[in-house]
């Protein structure tokens, strides 16, 4: 920004031969003004004047669309800086002097206010003079808002603890620019690792490392987004951050050959529980889509947990009782979700195929005792990783971020 400066110079007046011998005046003016006051008459006549005073704002008087993390100096030239005000109504701005008698603001100003320097300073002679000055900030259309979120069915617990599949979510309540907030995301862990990031649209990123975290692993984010332009009249509302941590590194390997699915807890199995995956095959649904019935392969990331979820064929769009794959709704006991589609982990005592064939309509089935230590066990964000189903997860369909290798994640 280009800084115009304001230059007020003291002047002051002598005394002439016609003053009465003996006699002298004094007083006090504002400089600049043209204003005088008598002094004691100076040896051999000579005027004594003030250097001129160089008064230096920025942001400049009367600018506009400032940015609210724009910094506001004042500096002085030919005279000495005593004081600065920086006031929005009532609301005042902090700041301090530097070693070379520059004051500088030191925190960040609001959007859509307008601002009123007043700085005081001394000239050569020690007469105090006065400079105004204001400005105004950016007035944004509309002002993006952050949440951190766990998935999409719930928001992140700050200081929480997840699974070794969770990734870090940023979401917005309007559309951005992808590039400016890739800038401002900062992620950091401890182990240290380095992650992409993954828009699964223009409000919602993603960011994971290349492999599942380890163990103990602390995740910190921070946003910052104040003041940031993310599209046309779009303003970061306010930097966020939030930290969370990685409990031990949970992998259940869910085979739909072999009808079994083992859970590693640190690399060692910790539980074998008889499973019955998918039935296979497809129909079609009240609005003509496809439904399947396999279960998803791939790695799964658990979502959520319910004691008991109301379960239906209607719920994926198979209403019509003459569907042979149509059945009433139920309270299905201990459901640990792996989908947004409706994939769970669940007891199903009705089934006598476990361990031996697939027979669900496309949720893991379980023994009570074995959905009871998954929904005890697991927490949001474990994963689980279904093999040998000749149909793949979609990225989208819950947290299907492990279903994409990392060279080609984000892209």
């Amino acid at each position: 920004m280009i800084q115009r400066r304001k230059v007020i110079i003291g002047t002051l007046g002598v005394a002439t031969a016609a003053t009465a011998a003996g006699c002298s005046a004094r007083g006090t003016a504002s400089v600049g003004t043209g204003s005088t006051t008598w002094v004691e008459p100076v040896a051999n006549n000579q005027e004594a004047t003030a250097a001129p005073v160089t008064l230096t704002v920025t942001p400049e008087d009367d600018a506009t669309d400032v940015s609210p993390l724009k910094a506001i100096t004042v500096a002085a030239a030919g005279g000495t800086l005593k004081s600065v005000t920086v006031t929005a109504g009532k609301a005042k701005i902090d700041g301090s002097l530097d070693a070379d008698g520059t004051w500088t603001s030191s925190e960040d100003l609001a959007y859509s206010k307008t601002y009123k320097v007043v700085a005081t300073v001394t000239d050569s002679l020690g007469v105090e003079q006065e400079l105004n000055s204001s400005f105004k900030t950016i007035d944004p259309d509309t002002l993006a808002k952050i949440t951190f979120q766990s998935n999409a069915l719930s928001v992140l617990k700050d200081g929480g603890t997840y699974g070794a599949g969770q990734p870090v979510i940023v979401a917005f309540n309007h559309s951005v620019n992808k590039n400016a907030v890739e800038k401002a995301i900062e992620v950091k862990t401890s182990p240290s690792v380095e992650g992409k990031f993954y828009w699964v649209s223009d409000k919602i990123v993603h960011w994971r490392p290349a492999k599942y975290w380890t163990a103990g692993t602390t995740v910190k984010v921070k946003v910052n987004l104040f003041g940031v332009k993310l599209g046309k009249g779009v303003y970061g509302a306010r930097n966020a951050s939030a930290d969370f941590k990685i409990g031990r590194q949970l992998i259940a390997i869910a085979d739909t050959r072999t009808h079994m699915t083992k859970v590693y807890i640190d690399g060692k199995v910790v539980r074998t529980m008889r499973s019955s995956f998918g039935m296979g095959g497809t129909t079609k649904g009240a609005d003509g889509q496809t439904v399947s019935f396999w279960t998803a392969g791939g790695p799964h990331v658990v979502l959520s947990k319910e004691r008991t979820h109301n379960m239906s064929s209607a719920s994926y769009g198979v209403s019509d009782p003459s569907n042979p794959y149509y059945y009433d709704s139920e309270e299905i006991e201990y459901c640990t979700r792996i989908s947004y589609s409706g994939e769970f982990l669940h007891a199903a005592p009705w089934n006598s195929q476990l361990g031996q064939s697939n027979r669900s309509h496309g949720c893991i089935n379980l023994s009570t005792a074995d959905a009871k230590w998954v929904y005890e066990n697991f927490i949001v964000g474990d994963v689980v990783d279904v093999k040998n189903s000749p149909r793949t997860l979609q990225i989208w369909n819950g947290l299907g971020d492990w279903t994409v290798s990392y060279d080609k994640y984000g892209a």
